[in-house]
């Protein structure tokens, strides 16, 4: 087996395992949670996107990955660590119009870059050469991203109505 195919392989499986975990117990919670409430810890999963970083290390150990497509991975992922860690505090805070449309942009931001990130690792036939960490992260955390903005969209969109609001104000 080819790594491109075991990452094929490892990264439907950990879609299709992510989904069901979603559908069956996340969804469920987060429906009897209040919206803000529902949405921090959806934020956070995508508050650690900085591990991206580790590109760096995993080029000068046999990533073959361009220094541009690099520095667009590293860009967009950390972009993206800065809006959710944002969105996240406009939530704690009660900005309620801050922290809808920092998740709003959020949405729009991870979704552009997870598209434009894959289409750079098919293009460079990254999946072949990615090992390690690197290939934890595109097999494992990169479906997590996927599964936790569905939901994220689907909290912003079908609870539209609802009041961003978390039950307290921090003290």
């Amino acid at each position: 087996m080819t790594l491109t195919s075991a990452a094929a392989i490892a990264n439907v499986l950990n879609f299709v395992i992510f989904i069901m975990i979603a559908v069956w117990y996340v969804a469920p919670w987060l429906a009897a949670r209040p919206r803000a409430e529902a949405l921090a810890p959806l934020l956070w999963v995508q508050a650690f996107r900085h591990v991206a970083l580790q590109i760096f290390s995993a080029q000068k150990f046999g990533f073959a990955v361009s220094d541009s497509a690099r520095d667009q991975i590293v860009t967009g992922d950390v972009i993206g660590m800065l809006l959710a860690v944002a969105a996240i505090v406009a939530l704690r805070y009660c900005w309620r119009r801050l922290a809808t449309f920092l998740i709003w942009l959020l949405a729009a931001e991870t979704a552009l870059d997870l598209v434009y990130t894959a289409a750079l690792g098919v293009g460079e036939r990254l999946y072949a050469s990615a090992s390690n960490l690197t290939w934890l992260i595109v097999s494992f955390y990169v479906p997590l991203l996927w599964v936790s903005l569905g939901l994220i969209v689907w909290q912003m969109y079908s609870r539209r109505d609802e009041q961003l609001l978390p039950t307290s104000k921090p003290s």
